[in-house]
């Protein structure tokens, strides 16, 4: 291996950065002028309050600790999340309410929260919480007019809403009619639409993960026809690299890895599930296929291969191989995971909560949560594999002679064996037993229950089978008032940084409520009633004035909506960390474009897997990388090892898969700036840039900057840029020349070779400014 990381890395780095801060200037598209740094301004109190949106997250953040759901923490007899509960009569005499609608005067809950004994006030002082003027006139109010509960938003189904009409003819289609209806209330107005060199390269990266071509902005720039956006997105929509790139989200979403997990961490061969998730997206498999495919496709009847094969995301979970564990333990731990993935993945829940007693914010009894553990119960595995190279059953056995001739989206290696075990899932008969789990201990099973589905989401209907085909089918009945709404919130978060429920992960209680209520229900039902069509929905999306915005701020948007949630402009976001590393390999060249196959294993530090590997052993015990093309295959087929995920990507908040994840963390950190500064593989792919751009004549040096700056931000620069970066290459062959910076050693970064035609000098010169153009903050955001 050549020498990656290395102390000359760091020396250019650094300097590289110095360079990135005098850029920064030039490449934010902030608006000129001075920047509030005050808060949003409380809004007025409305003329009808609504329970939901305005009383419910007040009691849940204030009073709810003491006076909520959980039966074993409520003090005084008071409960204030049931309208019954609220209501009832308090004291040992019976003779006062906490809430008595149509008259704040004689409901105690207002006389506490405006009193001065700190002995009465609440919340009580200790708690450190209390009330603005603000709520507290919102409680009143609500009171005066009656004190309405109303049922969780998210469980009950969505109704067709009104469209607004907006005053303008701003607006493509109804998202930006929703849209302007709330920016308006809020005083503001839509931003002007963004560049199309802006445009374009957002679809690219929201589309498929990667930058456009120099050639591909320019073309859509110079093209006149109105429809011309709308002809790129039905370009990308349907590509391998659109497929790759919504599979990709779905890997986090399945926890998909390429080992059991645990201490010893085995290899397990699933990436032949992976590759169905691909093709599936590519055909545009209606959304409610994909997911029955994959909950119960051994279920429907005949099922065919691929449908087999879809089951193996229910079995991406972790395995231990580990002796001394109780196998029933861990064979339980299995099934819970399942399960909570199901909630997570499909019904925005956090079913976790109820498996040790009642859920104590949502409607979901732990007897309902091992109903629907019961689904996901019955299949004949084992909770502990004693063998390393055992493959977990329930599996099937592929081989190339087989699968080459019934399903083309299985590519096999040729270096690798013909016949391979993947896990899916199998039926038990008869059925295995389902009980209620003292505080949810393995070994403490109660009272029995059949395999069924929380009542306040939606009955389990009688006529669909009571198996994990009859719960895929639940999800899509047309009265779960939550799978369109989930699906259609993780569409939007990933066009639009984030959803209209920011919580994609909790739509229950304590989830956040949406933004755009109307609007959420108004996309739900389009999807639902449109058939689950993805890209239809993407297209939708895209089309629409709201995603077209610019970037651009102005100081009356920051103080009234910092975190953009009313979408009076398009937000700034940092790439994930598998388009940052896909983006650097697609402009310099080295991308190779083969869909599917075993997972590879680029570069990575030294060692790492060696210092936290058991005494197991195996395939996983140390790094072996890969060689030539294998170096430079998309993120998407990186070999993920559960207990050491790929160090660069975890850097840039890639999720660990262990658990199902439907939203990244967002942090900026110091080493996110070193990653950029001394990965090898970024340090490779500019490099190689540089050796196709110093390969294309005499084309002058300011000519090769330009082209760079280019095809990394999919601008040219500005000429303060790049005077910027001329001086800096001009300084980079001064430091050469006095030997404080040495070609030899940087040149011998990477496994692609080095031309031997080309002036060293000069190519290091050019490659340290193309690895500096790499580390702008324009060139790792989508704007």
């Amino acid at each position: 291996m050549r020498r990656t990381i290395s102390s000359i890395q760091m020396r250019y780095g650094l300097l590289a950065s110095l360079v990135c801060i005098l850029l920064s200037v030039a490449c934010k598209e902030q608006s000129k002028g001075p920047l509030s740094m005050t808060t949003t301004p409380q809004d007025v109190v409305p003329n009808v309050i609504d329970f939901t949106f305005h009383v419910k997250p007040i009691l849940s953040d204030r009073c709810f600790k003491c006076h909520g759901p959980d039966k074993n923490a409520v003090e005084g007899g008071l409960s204030l999340h049931t309208a019954e509960s609220a209501y009832e009569a308090l004291g040992e005499q019976q003779d006062h309410h906490a809430i008595v609608p149509g008259n704040p005067d004689k409901s105690e809950l207002i006389h506490r929260i405006n009193s001065t004994d700190p002995g009465l006030l609440m919340p009580p002082p200790e708690s450190n919480l209390t009330l603005t003027e603000w709520e507290k006139t919102i409680l009143k109010k609500w009171i005066e007019q009656g004190a309405e509960y109303k049922q969780h938003w998210a469980f009950t189904a969505p109704t067709e809403p009104k469209v607004p009409s907006p005053p303008t003819q701003w607006g493509h289609n109804e998202i930006d009619a929703f849209v302007w209806d709330k920016i308006d209330a809020k005083g503001l107005r839509p931003s002007e639409r963004a560049s199309k060199e802006k445009l374009v390269r957002r679809i690219f990266f929201d589309l498929t993960g990667l930058p456009p071509t120099v050639a591909q902005v320019q073309s859509f720039v110079e093209n006149k026809d109105p429809k011309a956006f709308e002809h790129i997105v039905d370009s990308l929509l349907g590509t391998p690299d659109y497929a790759e790139h919504m599979a990709l989200e779905w890997m986090d979403i399945a926890r998909y890895a390429d080992t059991h997990g645990y201490q010893d961490d085995f290899e397990r061969i699933m990436w032949p599930w992976r590759d169905w998730v691909i093709h599936a997206f590519q055909k545009n498999m209606p959304y409610d296929q994909f997911v029955i495919y994959q909950l119960a496709g051994d279920l429907l009847p005949n099922p065919t291969r691929e449908q087999i094969i879809a089951t193996g995301f229910n079995r991406n979970h972790k395995i231990t191989f580990e002796g001394g564990v109780i196998p029933e333990e861990y064979r339980v731990e299995y099934v819970e995971d399942r399960t909570n993935t199901f909630g997570t993945a499909f019904m925005g829940l956090t079913l976790e909560c109820a498996r040790c007693h009642d859920h104590k914010y949502d409607p979901v009894s732990q007897k309902e949560h091992f109903q629907l553990f019961g689904f996901f119960n019955n299949i004949d595995e084992k909770g502990l594999v004693s063998n390393q190279n055992e493959t977990p059953k329930p599996y099937i056995t592929l081989s190339a002679e087989k699968e080459g001739q019934l399903l083309e989206f299985i590519h096999f290696n040729q270096s690798e064996r013909q016949e391979i075990p993947l896990m899916v899932m199998e039926e038990m008969t008869p059925p295995r037993a389902t009980h209620i789990l003292d505080r949810g201990l393995y070994d403490h099973p109660t009272e029995q229950v059949f395999p069924g589905t929380p009542e306040a989401i939606l009955p389990f209907p009688k006529e669909l089978p009571q198996n994990r085909l009859g719960l895929a089918q639940w999800l899509f009945h047309k009265d779960n008032p939550l799978t369109a709404r989930v699906t259609v919130n993780r569409l939007w978060q990933r066009m639009f940084g984030t959803g209209l429920v920011a919580t994609s992960f909790d739509f229950g209680n304590q989830g956040a409520l949406p933004t755009h209520p109307e609007l959420l229900d108004f996309l739900a039902l389009k999807l639902r009633d449109e058939g689950w069509d993805l890209q239809k929905m993407l297209k939708y999306m895209a089309l629409s004035a709201t995603y077209q915005q610019s970037t651009k701020t102005t100081p009356k948007q920051l103080e009234i909506d910092p975190e953009n949630q009313w979408l009076a402009r398009a937000s700034r976001l940092r790439l994930p960390a598998e388009t940052i590393r896909d983006q650097a390999l697609k402009v310099s060249g080295l991308l190779t474009k083969e869909v599917g196959g075993p997972s590879v294993k680029p570069y990575q530090p030294e060692g790492l897997w060696e210092e936290t590997t058991g005494g197991g052993g195996g395939s996983t015990a140390a790094y072996i990388m890969g060689q030539g093309k294998d170096l430079y295959r998309k993120s998407l087929y990186t070999f993920w090892k559960r207990t050491v995920p790929p160090p660069n990507m975890l850097t840039f908040d890639a999720a660990s898969r262990d658990l199902c994840t439907v939203k990244r963390q967002e942090t900026n950190t110091p080493l996110q700036a070193l990653v950029l500064l001394n990965d090898p593989q970024l340090l490779e792919a500019s490099r190689v840039m540089a050796q196709h751009l110093l390969g294309q004549g005499n084309t002058s040096t300011q000519d090769h900057i330009q082209r760079a700056f280019a095809m990394v931000t999919s601008r040219l620069p500005a000429p303060e840029e790049a005077n910027t970066l001329f001086s800096y290459y001009e300084d980079v062959i001064k430091k050469i020349g006095d030997k404080t910076i040495d070609p030899e050693e940087y040149l011998a970064i990477g496994q692609s070779p080095v031309p031997g035609h080309l002036s060293k000098t000069e190519l290091t010169a050019l490659a340290l400014t193309v690895h500096t153009i790499m580390n702008l903050d324009e060139s790792i955001t989508r704007g």
